[in-house]
């Protein structure tokens, strides 16, 4: 993700390549081939865990009714559906196991749902590698909106893209429901002051 060119490549892998009789650029291209690929089922069990470690407490902490339509739809735009007598939420989460880095990819209907639905949030959830839930928090609509791609001509469209999320943008908590989490509600959710999520 890092490195965008051959002559980025760190000194110690072009030496390697060097003693292997590689050029800097196959070592590039071998190099993009294989962080480039993607463990579809391991990027499944680990959003599948976000959302369901998110679920869980939100059935513990939320007033109302927690669903998680996308357990049977994935055509609503978001994963939870949160409604309570103060309002409803929906839910869009995304999950990592990564620290220090948060990049998600959003889909086109996740993004045009956020554009009309002003009960759609986007929620990232950050667990450990046991998979447990470390942190909460959720990403500004302005922020996604300034940062998807837009389509030049009429002959092409983006379906979905990856948005690399800098520190400071995650806001720590879900913002939409804090009104409607029952006293004592684990601070994660209510989004403590402490330290960035991510």
């Amino acid at each position: 993700m890092l490195i965008r060119k051959p002559d980025e490549l760190p000194e110690d892998a072009l030496r390697a390549a060097e003693a292997l009789g590689v050029t800097p650029e196959e070592a590039y291209a071998r190099v993009r081939t294989t962080w480039g690929k993607v463990d579809t089922e391991e990027r499944s069990r680990i959003g599948s865990a976000g959302e369901l470690a998110l679920l869980e407490l939100l059935s513990k902490s939320a007033q109302g009714r927690v669903e998680h339509v996308a357990a049977w739809s994935d055509g609503h735009g978001y994963d939870i559906f949160v409604d309570a007598r103060q309002g409803s939420a929906h839910l869009e989460v995304k999950t990592t196991v990564r620290t220090g880095r948060l990049t998600i990819y959003i889909s086109r209907n996740e993004y045009e749902t956020m554009l009309r639905d002003p009960a759609w949030e986007l929620v990232t959830v950050r667990l450990t590698r046991q998979l447990e839930l470390k942190s909460v928090a959720a990403v500004p609509r302005g922020w996604i909106a300034d940062n998807v791609p837009s389509d030049r001509t009429v002959r092409g469209r983006w379906e979905s893209c990856r948005l690399d999320i800098p520190r400071e943008v995650p806001v720590p908590g879900i913002p939409s429901i804090s009104e409607m989490l029952v006293s004592g509600a684990p601070e994660v959710l209510r989004g403590a002051p402490l330290a960035r999520p991510f």
